[in-house]
Order: C-alpha cells, then structure tokens, then sequence
C-alpha cells in the first residue's frame, strides 16, 4: 500500500498492507491484510491497476485537518494537481488536473449533476472518515462526474473487537492575535459496540468556526451568496448498523446528516485591487438568510467475499441536499423584475434542491480454469431531481430537472508471465435521459440606456436573460465508455504503466437553463447540454524500493465538447461549451534518512491546459484561473517515532501568465498569477490519556492574495479575498 505523506504527489500504486495508522509496523500489516481501493471497484491489488491512485489514512488526515481545518483543504494541501482552495464553502472553479473532480462518499456521489451548487467537498466531517481514496483523471469508474478524477471519502468502519470502543475530539482555533471574534472550537464523539454478529456505531460533531483574519491583522472578506466556511456553524450526525449474515456477507446500513450554516454576523468591505487591498468584514447583518448547506444520505449494502467463489457488492442509496446561497446587501441585478418592484430594489435570494437515489451492483471473480484472468460485471442506475429556486419571492431560476442513467459495465485484468505483464481493460454503455418540462427563464432585469455615445455593437434597452419562454423536452444520450491499459513490473516494486480512460458528465444544465435568452429554444435539440466526454491518457513510472519512494506520471486529456465557466453578470458564472485540451507531469520523491522516524518529501505538478476560442475546431487560449491550478512545488519533513509525530510541509504556487494565440480575444492580464507560499507545521504527543497535538497554518503569518482571488473578477472589490494568516490549532483526542 502505498501512503500519502504531506507533500507527495500522486504515486500510480499501492503496494503494502495497512492499518489505520500512516506507517504501520510490517506485523500489523500483515495482520490487517492490503485495503481494497473500494473507489476502483476491484479487490486487485492497486499495482494491479493501470491507475493512478492514492490513498491517505486517517493518521495523516487528522492530521492535514488539524491544520487547514476540512477533508476538501487536506486533499488540496496533499495533491499538487488540485486547485488551492478558496478557503469558502464553495469550491467553484477547484480541479483536480484541470477539471471537475468527482466527490463521493462510501462510493455514494455527492455532486447535484445538473446544477453544481459546488458544495459537494463539504458534506460530511473528516472525523467520520477513515480514509480518502483518489484515482487521478478521467474516468467511469463511478460513473457521472469523473472526468478529473474521484475523491472518495470512506467513512469509519465496523468495530473489530466485542464490546464497546469509541474515540473523542476536543479542540479550539484561534487567529494569530487571538481575536474574540476568531475564535473557535468543535468537538466530536463517536461510540462502537459489537456483539457476535451485530455491531452498531453513533457518532456527532459541532464545530463554531470565528472569522478568519489574514497576515496583515484583517479581517478576511466575506462571500456573502456563495457562502463561508468562516463566522459558521456545523452539525454532523452520523450512524452505522452492520449484521454479518454470515462468514463472508454482510449488511450495512449507514445514515449521515450534515448541516453547516453561516451565523450572518458580518458584511463585506470592498477591497482594492489596484492598491492591493483585498476585502474585508465588519460587523453587520446582511439581508435575507445566511448561507448554509445540508446534506442527508442513507446507504444500505449487502457484500459477500466469497460468493460463488466471487467477491459480490451491492449497494442502494438516498441522497438529499438543500444548498442556500446568501443574499448581497446590494440587491443582484439578475433577480430584478419591474412587474415585482422597482428595478434595483428587490432583494432575493436562491436555494438548489437536489435528491438522488441509486443502486449499484458489482460482481468480481477470477475465471474458473483460467485465474490469471479477473472479470467484472456490473450495473448502476441514478435519478437526481434538481431545481434552484428564489426564496424570497418563490420564483423559478432553474427549473426541475431530472437526470436518469442507466449503465451497465464490465472489467477484465489479464495476468501475463507470472505477473510480470498485465493488461487491463473494459467498458461502460451510459444511457443518460434529461428531464426538463416547459418553464420560462427569469425577467429581463439589466437596463442600458440607449444614447449616441454607445458604440454600435453594444446592446442597449433591457437585457439580461431575455425573459423568455423555453420548450421543454426529454433528451437522451447513449455513449460507450471504454478504457485500458497496460502495466510492466519487471522487478518487486518497479514498475511502468500507460492508459487510456474515458469520463464524462453532465454540464451545467442549471446555469445553461437559466441563461437561455433566445426564443424559440427547446430542449430536445439544445446542443448545449449534451454531455461532456473526456478522453484520458497516460504514462506512469514508479520506483519503490528501499528507503526510495519515487513517481513519474505524464498524462494528457481532451474533450470536444468541455465546460468552460466564464464570468457573466455580476458575480455569476455562465457556461461555455468548447474543445478542451490538458495536459501535465507529476513527480514525487520521498525518503527516509539516516534519522530514525524521520522522512523528507518533494513533489511537483505543472498543468498546461487550453481552449478553442474562436470556434475553429483549435485550442489556442490558456484556460484561467477559474478552470485549471498553478503549478506547484510541495516541500516536507515528517517525523514519527514514538509517542511523537510531527510535520513540516511548504507549498510553493508558481507564478503564471495568461496567453492567447495572436488573432483571437486576449486573456484579460489583470488575472495574471503573481505565486506565493505558505508553510505549515503540527506537533501530536501520546499521552498516557489521549493525544495532545498543536498544529499552525500558515505559520509565518505570510499575507497573500489567494489563488482564485487573484485570477478572477478583476474588476469585483468585493471578490477579491487574502488567504488565512497564521492559525493556532490545539487538539485533544482519545480513543478507547
């Protein structure tokens, strides 16, 4: 098994047996026996995969949330492929590899496809979550959503030992000058039993986060619609009831209810970009309800490991979020409607509604008179009902829609001289059907004046959406999905892969939807909304022997038909389809030393991606900011040993410039990257009664415009955000 240490980048294999520890001693390995890599779908082991695939256990993930304080900033601060957070509860415009990544939790999909409220990395607490799973690159592994890879999230697992077990978390958070407004703290509980064949788990969390303050002693800014993870408040509730039906099956029933909702206690300041001043806070109290997002999910599973000599898994699940976008103090030109209220006087507010349910199915054995040979079968079926509604005046923005699919899959995994060859390969038939009745989009809102001054091609009078009637329909869409690759090991723990893999998802449908400004629109033959494929490939090397752990990945991708999110009015984002090409190298080197506990990491990822900007049919503009990650260099020392474990990790974002070919429209260069760095550290002590750990981001206090601030919106005061300044963690946990 291969493990994720703070700095690594991606690695294209997991070797080793585990446990719930970052380095566990080889006896306890061998004990445990190798984790299934539940997001491949496959009980091969990873090195058996033509993928490219990390898992981070719960050691290292306390850890990482410690310090940043989420799953979706831990994932971010370990993969040098994924965007820098935005530190808000939206993670609008965050890749991995330059595109979308799929968030699931137990395999459980948590986007709302057809209209991405982007809160999908913030749905359950990392308290509840026993490890991460990411396979890097497009992929249908799990079906919609994957076309920059998947992030699953497993959740704790059954207790092992008769009776009762549990664990416990105290902490507090506060700003570099200790603030009384900063100020935080969240505690957590969770309770196992097990009796023969039944066991039970509960658990809950809550967590006040206080205000952020930046490397300059502000406030940070407010994003009042999108939402904060700062001046907040979360609930997690979490259950799991397991039944072994017998020595090899298993029931499991698994609930969670995640609600995290801003306290409204603060507005937004505007900033300026030409000085450098970036937004602030004061107190005050925005109109409308604050921002907040609820997740609910039930998942019910029977697995067998050795059912007619095959391993079975089947999985039926409900999902449910409510996602409420704040209000601006200022009311949003979008939601003016002269027949309502004066233009430029209404205020109002919108919330996405979004329910799933699915099944899954999988069956995975070695052919009988031929095991060299691994085959899979299996089928998933997903219908996601979803609508983003205007609260305070009960208008429709995106009308219901739903989203149907039905796929069918099958794997096989060749082994070839012993193992010293494998190929790998399948295929997944996508039947997709899009549900949108008739609605009409929202009044035309934005006044121009019409006067002489005007050049000719500006529009002028009412604009906006256009205020006009769209006929709905029931578009489908078939594709086959296929993938492969082969992997060489010629020595134990050397090895080279290359593949190709396909993924896809829906567009946006809701912003596509609401944004139709043309009559005579109808959705049946709307070409805007036909799924996005995208094709992965790539090369991989990776070296682990010894003290050595090193990796080499190439990997480049396309789509004909991708999304592309551009501003549009005010501080929306609108859809662009177009071609879409990336590409990008990870490397990693990590080391242990002549120090015993004592590991020292190096990771890079450089990203070049581009899009058609004139409709030729050739990519010939950078993707922005908002659409793909800066470059990255990852440094860290990490120390275990002991009742002593202890990290320090930089991450160094590299400066890029925005370029087009000569002939179409150029980058605005406003949205340049100017790079910064910040460095973390955290210290955990095992006591005789629990762990004693204190951890700092950003621990030179370092001030810095963040990443998607800096690339985006040039001309917006009030989106133009500094990163957190140093923050003190101190944390107490138990387990028994």
């Amino acid at each position: 098994m291969h493990f994720v240490f703070p700095t690594l980048l991606s690695t294209t294999a997991l070797f080793l047996a585990a446990t719930a520890h970052a380095q566990p001693a080889p006896d306890d390995a061998a004990a445990e026996g190798p984790i299934i890599v539940t997001a491949a779908r496959s009980t091969l082991p990873a090195n058996a995969l033509p993928l490219t695939i990390d898992v981070v256990d719960k050691e290292t993930l306390d850890q990482q949330i410690a310090i940043s304080g989420s799953v979706t900033d831990a994932i971010a601060t370990l993969t040098p492929s994924f965007s820098p957070t935005r530190q808000k509860l939206s993670g609008a415009g965050e890749t991995l590899r330059g595109r979308s990544p799929l968030y699931a939790i137990n395999g459980i999909p948590q986007s709302t496809p057809l209209r991405d409220g982007a809160r999908d990395g913030f749905t359950i607490d990392g308290f509840f979550v026993d490890r991460v799973e990411l396979i890097y690159g497009s992929n249908a592994l799990q079906g919609i959503g994957g076309t920059g890879g998947i992030v699953n999230q497993v959740t704790v697992g059954a207790p092992k030992e008769e009776g009762f077990s549990g664990r416990a978390l105290l902490q507090g958070t506060a700003d570099n000058s200790f603030h009384s407004d900063g100020l935080g703290w969240k505690s957590g509980a969770l309770l196992q039993y097990k009796a023969g064949d039944f066991d039970a788990t509960i658990g809950a969390t809550y967590e006040k986060r206080g205000v952020f303050y930046d490397g300059q002693d502000r406030r940070v800014g407010l994003n009042l619609t999108q939402g904060e993870t700062q001046d907040s408040r979360t609930t997690n509730f979490f259950a799991r009831l397991g039944y072994a039906v017998s020595g090899t099956g298993r029931l499991d029933l698994i609930a969670s209810r995640f609600e995290l909702k801003g306290e409204g206690d603060f507005i937004a300041v505007a900033g300026n970009r030409n000085t450098g001043l970036p937004t602030s806070a004061v107190h005050g109290n925005p109109p409308g309800d604050p921002a907040a997002s609820r997740t609910e999910s039930v998942a019910l599973s029977y697995t067998d490991s050795n059912l007619w000599g095959g391993n079975f898994i089947s999985q039926i699940f409900f999902n449910r979020s409510r996602d409420t976008f704040g209000g601006e103090v200022a009311p949003i030109a979008t939601f003016q409607d002269p027949a309502i209220a004066t233009v430029n006087t209404l205020f109002d507010q919108s919330q996405n509604r979004s329910r799933k349910v699915g099944a899954k199915v999988s069956y995975e054995r070695a052919m009988p008179g031929f095991e060299a040979l691994t085959a899979t079968l299996g089928f998933d079926a997903m219908l996601d009902k979803t609508e983003q509604r205007l609260i305070a005046t009960n208008r429709v923005w995106v009308p219901p829609a739903e989203f149907r699919s039905l796929a069918p899959f099958a794997q096989a995994n060749l082994k070839l001289f012993g193992g010293l060859v494998r190929v790998a390969g399948g295929a997944r038939w996508e039947n997709v059907q899009i549900k949108i009745d008739d609605y009409h989009t929202l009044a035309s809102t934005t006044f121009v004046a019409c006067s002489a001054t005007l050049p000719v091609s500006t529009p002028c009078g009412v604009s906006t959406y256009g205020g006009v009637a769209v006929a709905g329909g029931k578009p489908r869409f078939n594709d086959l999905l296929l993938n492969g690759g082969i992997i060489v090991e010629p020595w134990k723990g050397i090895r080279a892969y290359a593949s190709y893999a396909e993924g896809y998802t829906a567009p946006d449908v809701g912003r596509i939807a609401r944004s139709v400004n043309l009559s005579g629109v109808d959705i049946d033959t709307y070409l805007a909304i036909e799924p996005i494929i995208s094709n992965n490939r790539e090369i991989g090397v990776e070296v682990k022997r010894g003290p050595i752990d090193a990796s080499a990945t190439y990997f480049w991708s396309s789509s004909n038909k991708g999304q592309l999110l551009v501003p549009g009015l005010g501080r929306n984002f609108d859809v662009q389809r177009q071609r879409l090409e990336i590409e990008g190298v990870e490397v990693n080197l990590r080391t242990e030393t002549p120090i015993d506990g004592l590991k020292l990491a190096i990771g890079y990822a450089h990203l070049n991606g581009r899009y058609d900007n004139n409709a030729d049919g050739k990519v010939d503009t950078d993707l922005d900011g908002v659409n793909i990650s800066p470059d990255r260099v990852n440094l860290s020392a990490a120390y275990n040993r002991g009742p002593v474990s202890a990290i320090v990790q930089t991450q160094f974002f590299l400066s890029r410039t925005f370029h087009a070919e000569s002939g179409v429209t150029q980058p605005d260069q406003r949205n340049n990257f100017g790079g910064y760095n910040v460095t973390d550290a955290s210290i955990r002590y095992q006591t005789g009664f629990g762990g004693m750990r204190i951890s700092v981001q950003n621990l030179f206090d370092k001030f810095y415009i963040d990443y998607s601030s800096d690339t985006r919106l040039p001309n917006d005061p009030l989106a133009y955000f500094a990163g957190r300044g140093r923050t003190f963690t101190l944390s107490w946990d138990y387990s028994f």
